[in-house]
């Protein structure tokens, strides 16, 4: 497919060459809706989901680090929840992961959800096969960490780390958002703290429980003193999402594609003000959305 030299075929030259303001332009370009145009590829993404405060930031830090070290040019997408006022990102997670962020090796951008529910966008597709297209070999997703919400990342990682801690109150949630039965790893990060493998433990006697005889392995891990980092590596380039999965992620995309068409609706703050005073009815304000 000829690209054609216009400021769209100059922009991805550039990022093809290397050059990092063009391609946080390009990313930018599709966040408002554009369509690149670019060939069909095939990008590596890893989505990392858990709690908050489980230290996903920190672990992929040293995710990043070690790739990086090893020849690999890895970007990172962190969906950030949106300020409520500007809808902006709060970049909670850019500030926690500026040192990985450094030489030609990484490359990070920090998303808003803007609202979006599950809290990623169905953007984050063609932003994946963008950073693929430009030559990064390994595509990190990093989710908000919001519950029951973060089972979309299925739509758009091709396997999925869920992060926890030393806290069973953590993993008690993970079940019941149903985050763990779609996790392909499992990290229990803080390995050095106590209870740390009394929760891994936990976590292998809950997943024995089902019916999947292709269970997530379950990781001890410390991204403070970067203890079982490298293992961690070596599962996650090992594993795959089973079969079952590619209906469901498909799915997820279609719910996503569907969820951000109502909310980019040009009418929908029109709608709002309506049902808020009650002049009309959620089945009416769905056919005035869709007309």
């Amino acid at each position: 497919m000829a690209l054609g030299v216009t400021p769209l075929g100059e922009q991805i030259e550039a990022a093809l060459s290397g050059d990092r303001r063009s391609l946080a332009r390009l990313l930018s370009r599709i966040e408002e809706g554009e369509l690149l145009g670019l060939p069909e590829v095939m990008p590596w993404t890893l989505g990392v989901t858990g709690p908050p405060g489980v230290g996903k930031s920190t672990l992929i830090g040293k995710l990043v680090e070690y790739w990086a070290d090893n020849g690999e040019k890895v970007a990172v997408l962190a969906v950030d929840p949106s300020s409520p006022r500007s809808g902006g990102a709060l970049l909670a997670d850019r500030m926690r992961m500026d040192s990985a962020d450094s030489g030609d090796a990484v490359f990070f951008r920090s998303l808003a959800t803007r609202g979006h529910p599950g809290g990623v966008s169905h953007l984050l597709s063609p932003m994946a096969d963008l950073l693929c297209y430009c030559g990064w070999s390994r595509i990190i997703i990093e989710t908000v960490g919001s519950g029951q919400a973060e089972t979309r990342i299925v739509a758009f990682a091709d396997r999925v780390l869920m992060v926890d801690g030393p806290d069973r109150g953590d993993i008690i949630q993970a079940e019941k958002a149903g985050i763990i039965e779609l996790a392909d790893i499992i990290a229990v990060n803080k390995s050095d703290k106590p209870g740390a493998r009394r929760a891994a433990d936990s976590i292998r006697s809950s997943l024995e429980l089902g019916n999947d005889k292709n269970r997530p392995e379950v990781h001890l891990v410390s991204a403070h003193n970067s203890s079982g980092v490298e293992e961690l590596v070596v599962a996650i380039e090992k594993c795959s999402s089973p079969d079952w999965r590619n209906r469901l992620r498909i799915t997820e995309r279609l719910l996503s594609i569907w969820d951000s068409r109502l909310i980019m609706s040009d009418g929908l703050d029109d709608v709002l003000d309506d049902l808020e005073t009650g002049s009309i009815t959620l089945d009416e304000a769905l056919d005035r959305l869709l007309s």
